[in-house]
C-alpha cells in the first residue's frame, strides 16, 4: 500500500500535516483530531453542507457587489460553492458534529474546502493561500457567529421540507385507511374501558386530522428561521462588514434559495438568540408526542390476537420471540415509539443548551444542531417507515369488533336521553352482575318498546348527533 502523502499548512497554534489530497486545511485538521465524540460527521448531512455553501455564495456575491473582492477570487469562490451545492467536495466535511468553539471548526472547514477548490479553479495548488485565503477572502465581512447560525437555519428549512412531506404521506394513508372502514363498527374506549360505538374509520381521520395540525405549527415555527444574523459579524456590531452587508447578503441567500431571509432588527440580540431553535424543536417534540400516542393505540388495538383487543391485524414483520413459537410483535410502531422518545430528550437538550447561553454569544450552539438535525432525520425516516411498513398494511377484524359492540355495556348511553342517567345506570349495573345484555333486560323490564329500543340501540345512530324523542 502507497505510503500516505502530506502537506504541510500552519495556523495560530503551529504547523499540522494535512492529507495532500484533501480540500480541507490545518484548522480543520485539528477539528479531525480534537472531537471523537458523537461519531456523526457534518458530511452525514448534506443540508447542513449545502445549506453552509449557500451561505459563502451569498456572502461572497455581497462582497463582490460591495466591492471588497475582485472578479477573479469572487468568480472562483462562487464556482467552488455552486460546486458543493451540487453534491461535490461533500467527503470533506469529516468533523464530529458534537464540538467545542460554537461551530468555528464548522464555519473554518468550509471556508477552507471552498478556498482550495477556488485555488485550483485559478489554477494554483491546494494551500497556495497567498492567492485566496480562506479567512481573509472565503469569510470576509463575516464571523463564525453569523455563518453558523444562519447556516443551521437554512439546513432546518431545508430538512423541515422532508419532514413535512413524509407527514403529508402518513396523513394520507391515514385517510385512506379511514375511507376504507368507514363502515366498521367498534367500540370506542375511554380510561380503557368501553365508552360508545365508533367506526374504524373514524378513528384513523382523527389521526389524520391530528397530524394536519402538526404540518401547520411546523410550518408556523420554521419561519422564525427566516430571520438571521448575517453581517453582524463576532457579536453582532458589524465589525470588519461593509456598510450594507447584512441587508444585501439576506436579499442574496433569498434569491439563491428561493426562501424569504430578513436581517434580524437588531443584530447584538440575533447574535446569541436561541429562541427560534427552541421554539421549533418545540413543534417536534410536539409532533413526536401525538405520533407516539397513535403508535401506543395501534399497539392496543392489535393486541392478542386471541386474549386481547384483537380489532385490528399489523403487517408482520418479523418473528416476535426466540422462545415463543407463533409470537409476532408490533416491531414497526415500537420502533416509532421510541424515535419520539429520542425527539423528546432532545428537546431537553436543546432547552438546556439554550439556557447555557452567556453574554453576547451561545457556544452551545453545536449541541442544539446535532440534536435537531438528530430529531429531524429520524422522523422522517420513522415516518416513513410507519407509513410503507405498518399503516398501509393494517386489516381490520370487523365481526369481532361488531360483536365486542353488540355485546357492550356501553351502548347503555344511548338511552339516557330516553330513560335517563339513573335508570340507564341501574340496567347497566344489572347487565354487569348477570352477564346478560342491554338489549334483554330493557325489554324484560318493559322500559322501552322493541321498535323503540331498537331504532336507539341501532349502532349507526351512535355515530353522530341525531333527533331523539322520550
Amino acid at each position: 500500500m502507497s505510503e500516505q502523502k502530506f502537506r504541510v499548512e500552519s495556523d495560530l497554534l503551529g504547523e499540522l500535516n494535512v492529507p495532500a489530497e484533501a480540500y480541507y486545511g490545518v484548522q480543520t485538521q485539528r477539528g479531525i483530531n480534537n472531537y471523537h465524540i458523537s461519531r456523526k460527521k457534518i458530511r452525514d448531512y448534506p443540508d447542513y453542507i449545502i445549506a453552509i455553501a449557500y451561505v459563502k455564495l451569498a456572502a461572497v456575491q455581497t462582497n463582490h457587489t460591495l466591492g471588497v473582492i475582485n472578479d477573479e477570487i469572487a468568480g472562483a469562490i462562487s464556482q467552488a460553492c455552486r460546486e458543493i451545492i451540487d453534491g461535490k467536495f461533500h467527503e470533506d466535511f469529516p468533523i464530529d458534529m458534537m464540538q467545542g468553539g460554537a461551530g468555528t471548526s464548522v464555519n473554518m472547514n468550509a471556508n477552507e474546502v471552498i478556498a482550495n477548490r477556488a485555488l485550483e479553479i485559478m489554477g494554483h495548488k491546494k494551500g497556495e493561500y497567498q492567492y485566496c485565503y480562506p479567512n481573509d477572502h472565503c469569510n470576509c465581512g463575516q464571523s463564525t457567529n453569523d455563518v453558523y447560525p444562519t447556516t443551521i437555519r437554512l439546513a432546518i428549512i431545508r430538512m423541515n421540507k422532508a419532514l413535512v412531506a413524509s407527514l403529508a404521506g402518513l396523513i394520507s394513508a391515514l385517510r385512506y385507511k379511514g375511507d376504507e372502514y368507514k363502515d366498521a363498527l367498534k367500540m370506542g374506549r375511554t380510561q380503557l374501558q368501553d365508552a360508545v360505538p365508533m367506526t374504524i374509520g373514524q378513528e384513523f381521520n382523527a389521526y389524520a386530522t391530528n397530524l394536519e395540525e402538526e404540518i401547520l405549527n411546523l410550518e408556523r415555527n420554521v419561519k422564525l428561521l427566516h430571520e438571521i444574523n448575517m453581517g453582524g459579524t463576532a457579536i453582532g456590531t458589524g465589525l470588519n462588514a461593509v456598510p450594507g452587508f447584512a441587508k444585501l447578503c439576506a436579499d442574496n441567500l433569498s434569491k439563491l434559495t428561493g426562501e424569504t431571509f430578513v436581517p434580524a432588527s437588531d443584530l447584538v440580540e440575533a447574535t446569541p438568540d436561541t429562541g427560534a431553535y427552541v421554539s421549533y424543536s418545540s413543534a417536534l417534540k410536539r409532533l413526536a408526542v401525538k405520533l407516539s400516542k397513535i403508535c401506543n393505540d395501534l399497539r392496543l388495538m392489535a393486541s392478542g390476537p386471541r386474549c386481547g383487543l384483537h380489532e385490528i391485524n399489523l403487517p408482520p414483520k418479523a418473528p416476535g420471540s426466540s422462545i415463543m413459537p407463533g409470537k409476532v410483535n408490533p416491531v414497526i410502531p415500537e420502533v416509532t415509539n421510541q424515535v419520539c422518545f429520542k425527539v423528546i430528550g432532545n428537546d431537553t437538550t436543546i432547552s438546556f443548551a439554550a439556557e447555557a447561553g452567556q453574554l453576547e454569544l451561545n457556544v452551545m450552539e453545536p449541541v442544539i444542531t446535532e440534536s435537531l438535525f438528530e430529531s429531524l432525520w429520524w422522523l422522517h425516516n420513522a415516518i416513513d417507515t410507519l407509513t410503507e411498513e405498518c399503516i398501509l398494511g393494517i386489516t381490520v377484524n370487523k365481526e369481532h369488533c361488531y360483536e365486542m359492540v353488540k355485546n357492550s355495556i356501553g351502548i347503555v348511553t344511548a338511552l339516557n336521553p330516553y330513560l335517563g342517567y339513573k335508570a340507564c345506570s341501574k340496567v347497566a349495573k344489572e347487565a354487569l352482575d348477570t352477564n346478560r345484555s342491554v338489549y334483554d333486560i330493557i325489554l324484560e323490564q318493559g322500559l322501552m318498546t322493541k321498535e323503540k329500543l331498537d331504532e336507539a340501540l341501532d349502532p349507526k345512530q351512535m355515530l353522530a348527533s341525531h333527533q331523539f324523542m322520550k
